[in-house]
Protein backbone atom coordinates (compact mmCIF):
# COMPACT_ATOMS: atom_id res chain seq x y z
CA UNK A 1 0.00 0.00 0.00
CA UNK A 2 1.15 3.61 -1.09
CA UNK A 3 2.55 5.52 1.66
CA UNK A 4 0.08 8.64 2.89
CA UNK A 5 3.14 11.16 2.10
CA UNK A 6 2.87 9.98 -1.27
CA UNK A 7 -0.42 9.80 -1.80
CA UNK A 8 -1.21 13.39 -0.14
CA UNK A 9 1.99 14.58 -2.27
CA UNK A 10 0.11 12.83 -5.38
CA UNK A 11 -3.15 14.44 -4.92
CA UNK A 12 -1.73 17.92 -3.93
CA UNK A 13 -0.32 17.56 -7.57
CA UNK A 14 -3.47 16.60 -9.49
CA UNK A 15 -5.39 18.70 -7.39
CA UNK A 16 -3.33 21.64 -7.43
CA UNK A 17 -3.77 22.84 -11.13
CA UNK A 18 -7.22 20.89 -11.62
CA UNK A 19 -8.22 24.34 -8.99
CA UNK A 20 -6.12 27.04 -10.48
CA UNK A 21 -8.33 25.53 -13.89
CA UNK A 22 -11.51 25.73 -12.36
CA UNK A 23 -10.73 29.10 -11.00
CA UNK A 24 -10.47 28.23 -6.90
CA UNK A 25 -7.67 27.59 -4.93
CA UNK A 26 -6.31 23.77 -4.11
CA UNK A 27 -5.99 24.32 0.04
CA UNK A 28 -5.23 20.96 1.59
CA UNK A 29 -5.60 17.17 1.34
CA UNK A 30 -5.58 14.50 4.36
CA UNK A 31 -6.10 10.87 4.71
CA UNK A 32 -8.63 9.67 7.36
CA UNK A 33 -10.82 7.52 8.82
CA UNK A 34 -14.11 8.50 10.02
CA UNK A 35 -16.79 5.34 10.99
CA UNK A 36 -14.19 2.70 9.77
CA UNK A 37 -14.34 4.21 6.03
CA UNK A 38 -11.41 6.02 4.77
CA UNK A 39 -11.54 9.45 3.35
CA UNK A 40 -9.86 11.20 1.23
CA UNK A 41 -10.79 14.97 2.28
CA UNK A 42 -9.95 17.91 -0.06
CA UNK A 43 -10.29 21.25 0.90
CA UNK A 44 -10.91 24.22 -1.77
CA UNK A 45 -10.87 28.11 -1.23
CA UNK A 46 -11.56 30.93 -3.39
CA UNK A 47 -10.71 34.13 -2.21
CA UNK A 48 -14.00 37.09 -1.49
CA UNK A 49 -14.50 39.69 -3.21
CA UNK A 50 -16.67 42.05 -1.25
CA UNK A 51 -13.62 42.49 1.31
CA UNK A 52 -15.48 40.49 4.19
CA UNK A 53 -14.08 37.25 6.03
CA UNK A 54 -14.88 33.58 5.01
CA UNK A 55 -14.84 31.19 1.85
CA UNK A 56 -16.40 31.93 -1.89
CA UNK A 57 -17.06 28.57 -2.37
CA UNK A 58 -20.38 26.96 -3.51
CA UNK A 59 -21.95 23.79 -3.28
CA UNK A 60 -20.99 23.95 -7.41
CA UNK A 61 -17.77 24.17 -7.23
CA UNK A 62 -17.25 21.53 -4.97
CA UNK A 63 -19.11 18.88 -7.27
CA UNK A 64 -17.41 20.32 -10.84
CA UNK A 65 -13.78 20.08 -8.90
CA UNK A 66 -14.84 16.65 -7.23
CA UNK A 67 -16.34 15.56 -10.17
CA UNK A 68 -12.83 16.44 -12.55
CA UNK A 69 -10.54 15.31 -9.53
CA UNK A 70 -12.14 11.83 -8.99
CA UNK A 71 -11.34 11.05 -13.09
CA UNK A 72 -8.13 11.99 -12.96
CA UNK A 73 -7.59 9.90 -9.45
CA UNK A 74 -9.09 6.70 -11.28
CA UNK A 75 -6.66 6.89 -13.82
CA UNK A 76 -4.05 7.02 -10.94
CA UNK A 77 -5.83 4.16 -8.68
CA UNK A 78 -2.71 1.72 -8.62
CA UNK A 79 -0.82 4.48 -6.68
CA UNK A 80 -3.65 4.85 -3.92
CA UNK A 81 -4.72 3.25 -1.30
CA UNK A 82 -7.96 1.08 -2.17
CA UNK A 83 -11.69 1.85 -1.05
CA UNK A 84 -11.48 5.55 -0.34
CA UNK A 85 -14.44 8.37 -0.41
CA UNK A 86 -13.67 11.73 -1.94
CA UNK A 87 -14.85 14.22 -0.23
CA UNK A 88 -14.39 17.95 -1.80
CA UNK A 89 -15.36 20.82 0.41
CA UNK A 90 -14.43 24.70 1.29
CA UNK A 91 -12.71 26.01 4.42
CA UNK A 92 -15.67 26.98 6.67
CA UNK A 93 -15.44 29.70 8.74
CA UNK A 94 -12.32 28.32 10.51
CA UNK A 95 -10.45 28.07 7.43
CA UNK A 96 -6.72 25.77 7.83
CA UNK A 97 -3.81 27.24 7.35
CA UNK A 98 -1.15 25.27 5.80
CA UNK A 99 1.10 27.50 3.43
CA UNK A 100 3.53 30.19 4.11
CA UNK A 101 1.55 32.28 1.85
CA UNK A 102 -1.75 31.74 4.14
CA UNK A 103 -0.25 33.25 7.42
CA UNK A 104 0.85 36.78 5.12
CA UNK A 105 -2.77 36.46 3.49
CA UNK A 106 -4.66 35.94 6.28
CA UNK A 107 -1.91 38.62 8.49
CA UNK A 108 -4.21 40.89 10.96
CA UNK A 109 -7.00 37.84 11.81
CA UNK A 110 -7.40 35.67 15.00
CA UNK A 111 -5.38 32.15 14.75
CA UNK A 112 -4.62 28.96 16.32
CA UNK A 113 -1.24 27.20 16.04
CA UNK A 114 -0.46 23.87 17.64
CA UNK A 115 2.97 23.02 17.15
CA UNK A 116 4.64 19.27 17.13
CA UNK A 117 7.21 20.70 19.49
CA UNK A 118 7.78 23.01 22.28
CA UNK A 119 8.57 26.77 20.75
CA UNK A 120 9.24 29.20 23.33
CA UNK A 121 7.89 26.46 26.18
CA UNK A 122 4.82 26.23 24.82
CA UNK A 123 2.88 24.32 22.01
CA UNK A 124 -0.46 26.17 21.41
CA UNK A 125 -0.39 30.03 20.03
CA UNK A 126 -3.70 31.49 20.14
CA UNK A 127 -3.56 35.72 18.73
CA UNK A 128 -3.25 37.75 15.63
CA UNK A 129 -1.20 36.69 13.20
CA UNK A 130 1.26 39.10 11.80
CA UNK A 131 2.84 37.12 8.43
CA UNK A 132 5.89 35.56 8.03
CA UNK A 133 9.59 36.61 8.83
CA UNK A 134 12.29 34.15 7.61
CA UNK A 135 10.07 30.85 7.19
CA UNK A 136 8.82 31.66 10.87
CA UNK A 137 4.97 32.82 11.29
CA UNK A 138 4.96 35.71 13.40
CA UNK A 139 1.77 35.58 15.72
CA UNK A 140 1.13 38.30 18.64
CA UNK A 141 -0.17 36.28 22.03
CA UNK A 142 -1.71 37.96 24.91
CA UNK A 143 0.96 41.29 23.52
CA UNK A 144 3.97 39.16 23.05
CA UNK A 145 5.17 38.16 19.13
CA UNK A 146 6.02 34.94 18.75
CA UNK A 147 8.21 33.60 15.71
CA UNK A 148 6.82 29.94 15.20
CA UNK A 149 9.33 27.91 12.66
CA UNK A 150 6.52 26.96 9.59
CA UNK A 151 7.98 23.28 9.89
CA UNK A 152 6.94 23.25 13.71
CA UNK A 153 3.04 23.69 12.91
CA UNK A 154 1.69 20.71 12.86
CA UNK A 155 -1.73 22.27 12.97
CA UNK A 156 -3.37 25.76 12.40
CA UNK A 157 -6.27 27.74 11.55
CA UNK A 158 -8.34 30.79 11.46
CA UNK A 159 -10.14 31.91 13.98
CA UNK A 160 -13.64 33.47 14.30
CA UNK A 161 -14.80 36.20 17.00
CA UNK A 162 -17.99 36.16 16.89
CA UNK A 163 -18.24 39.40 18.76
CA UNK A 164 -16.18 41.01 16.21
CA UNK A 165 -18.19 40.12 13.02
CA UNK A 166 -18.80 43.29 11.59
CA UNK A 167 -16.39 45.30 13.45
CA UNK A 168 -13.35 43.53 10.99
CA UNK A 169 -11.69 44.97 8.58
CA UNK A 170 -11.04 41.86 6.80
Amino acid sequence: MPQPDTVLSLVESLAAPLCAAQGVEFVDARMLTEGGERVLRVVIDRERTDGRPGSDIFVEDCQRVSRALGELLEAREDELPPAFRLEVSSPGVERPLVRLADYERFAGRDAVLRTVRPVDERKKFEGKLLGVADRNVRIECSGRVHLVPHEAVGKANLVVRFDRIGNESR
